[in-house]
């Protein structure tokens, strides 16, 4: 039998996270941003909702604390297909990388047309505008405070006899 469901994979894939890293990057340029900076503010994209913000674009699974354990390795795949296409640029710095939207950046995102990417475009609008003068350190810890809230929800409190 046939669903109209997408395959979760497509989500994660390196195409996705280069999308979303590039329209972050499109919406931040010209500032450019390293790679801890480009996975926490892809997780406030996509779950834009735990944060106060707007609606989230992928469903809020309880077990999403582990997004941020797998998602690093996903945003560099990304980036690197991102810039085979000349779409973002890898500036070198005393710690190692920064990455910048390139000049055919917001063309190309301009050609994206699907509802998906306009709310993705928005998120990024307004991550940008609500993180962008806070520190990666300081993003980082929002985001881990949700882990821990979500976690300590999930576990069994461990009761004398059992009970």
């Amino acid at each position: 039998m046939m669903t109209n469901r997408i395959h979760p994979t497509i989500f994660n894939s390196p195409l996705e996270t280069g999308v979303r890293s590039l329209v972050i990057l499109v919406a931040a340029h010209p500032a450019a941003f390293d790679l801890e900076r480009l996975v926490e503010m892809d997780y406030l994209i996509v779950h834009s909702g735990d944060v106060n913000g707007p609606e989230s674009l992928h469903p809020a699974l309880p077990m999403r604390a582990g997004e941020l354990l797998v998602r690093r390795g996903l945003i560099e795949k990304g980036l690197l297909l991102m810039i085979s296409r000349r779409l973002i640029q890898r500036i070198p710095t005393e710690n190692g990388f920064n990455y910048v939207a390139g000049e055919s950046a917001a063309p190309f995102l301009a050609s994206l047309t699907s509802i998906y990417s306009q709310q993705l475009k928005d998120r990024a609008q307004w991550v940008v505008k609500q993180y962008m003068d806070i520190t990666t350190s300081e993003i980082r810890r929002i985001t881990h405070s949700l882990f821990e809230n979500w976690s300590s929800q999930f576990q069994t409190i461990d009761r004398p006899g059992g009970h």
